[in-house]
């Protein structure tokens, strides 16, 4: 296979990535860029690029456009957002004969440039609208919602850690049980551990388990959760609680993949993938020392925001409609419907507390409604400041 690939002449010094499956273009560009860039390093998918810029300093990222295991246009926006100072030169193959040109459009840091993102649109977007329905577990077809199923099933063949950001209440645990349910370790355990709600002298011996005698009240050996999701995921919810202690044992065993159980010497290898989440800005933690960051590198090699329920346009009346569907299920009633007024409420509110908020109002409201036909506006109340007078409060 014939290969050309012009470099840009900004590329003179510093470290260069790498990312193309295509070997004949990784060979030539390795060749180009030697005595320009040092080091240089090539990976040959999106989640390894990323994981390499994280853990160091890059001038340039030669991105090829036809990535196996990422779509292109959500990397490249990823890459904008949390690495805006690397140039990124796009690889487009623009022939699919055995014999293929590669012609790189050039970005400068911080910017995407239109044709880049066009020729994006055109090569993904077929397969971006084949994966953009609904997730198991989920509801809601919005265009920012999409965007999460597309990463969900893009990271969840692979055993790359995600890391889930998002409000409280706008269903991180439902997306990392979507990774699990679509992954090859769907047959396997999924064990949820909240950081935030078991303390800290107890936290360690919950991860990693102990032996008969370990401490007062080890009257017999457990395992821990690490060790019980084997071969599955273990799902680490409000990681960003987590003491600086424990976050120092979870690092070692993000890199070792190995634990050791309180009052044991023996070292057990496990094979788990880690899906983490917050709601905490991991950023803030990392400037004020609370929160390491050789294990935010760790975490989120492939990071999924989730937007607030105020940002998903056209998702709080299916939301809502869900909802009512399945607690009349559990009662063997017929589903309620929503009156006009009841739709234009629910569309007004600002939903701070997202869809735990919604899920709350409806369950109220079906309550209020006793059984009725339908929910009227008046049957709807809400229970924080920014509720709209027309409904009911209880403020």
């Amino acid at each position: 296979m014939s290969c050309i690939v012009t470099l840009p002449p900004s590329v003179h010094s510093g470290a260069a990535l790498i990312a193309s499956p295509n070997s004949s273009i990784r060979e030539q560009l390795l060749h180009r860029l030697n005595g320009r860039c040092r080091p240089v390093q090539q990976v040959l998918g999106g989640a390894d690029a990323l994981a390499k810029l994280e853990k160091g300093e890059w001038q340039v990222l030669f991105l090829d456009r036809r990535l196996p295991d990422l779509d292109a246009d959500e990397l490249l926006a990823i890459i904008r957002k949390r690495f805006p100072g690397i140039q990124v030169v796009l690889l487009d193959s623009n022939s699919s004969d055995e014999d293929t040109a590669y012609e790189p459009e050039y970005e400068r840091p911080g910017t995407v440039s239109r044709t880049a993102s066009t020729t994006l649109q055109k090569s993904f977007g077929a397969r971006g609208a084949a994966t953009a329905a609904a997730l198991p577990g989920m509801i809601g077809a919005s265009e920012t919602m999409q965007r999460v199923y597309r990463m969900v099933r893009l990271v969840a063949a692979r055993s790359t850690t995600v890391l889930i950001v998002g409000p409280t209440g706008t269903g991180k645990e439902l997306i990392a049980r979507a990774v699990h349910a679509l992954s090859t370790r769907a047959a396997k355990p999924f064990i949820v551990i909240n950081c935030a709600a078991i303390p800290e002298a107890l936290l360690e011996s919950e991860l990693f388990g102990f032996t008969r005698g370990a401490f007062t009240g080890a009257v017999q050996s457990q395992i821990g959760k690490i060790s019980a999701a084997h071969g599955g995921t273990l799902f680490l919810d409000e990681v960003g609680e987590l003491p600086l202690g424990m976050q120092a044992k979870l690092l070692r065993f993000l890199e070792q993949k190995e634990v050791q159980r309180l009052g044991s010497c023996d070292v057990q290898r496990v094979d788990v993938r880690v899906i983490a989440a917050t709601n905490v800005d991991l950023g803030q933690r990392l400037a004020s020392h609370q929160f390491r960051q050789d294990l935010f590198y760790r975490l989120s090699a492939f990071p999924i925001e989730l937007p607030r329920l105020s940002e998903r346009q056209g998702d709080v009346v299916p939301l809502a409609e869900h909802f009512l569907a399945c607690m009349a299920s559990a009662l063997n009633q017929p589903t309620p419907k929503l009156t006009q007024n009841a739709i234009e409420l629910l569309n007004a509110h600002a939903w701070n507390g997202n869809v735990r908020e919604l899920q709350h109002v409806m369950e109220r409201a079906s309550i209020l409604a006793d059984d009725g036909e339908a929910i009227d506006a008046c049957h709807l109340y809400f229970t924080d400041s920014s509720a709209t007078r027309q409904g009911g409060s209880f403020l």
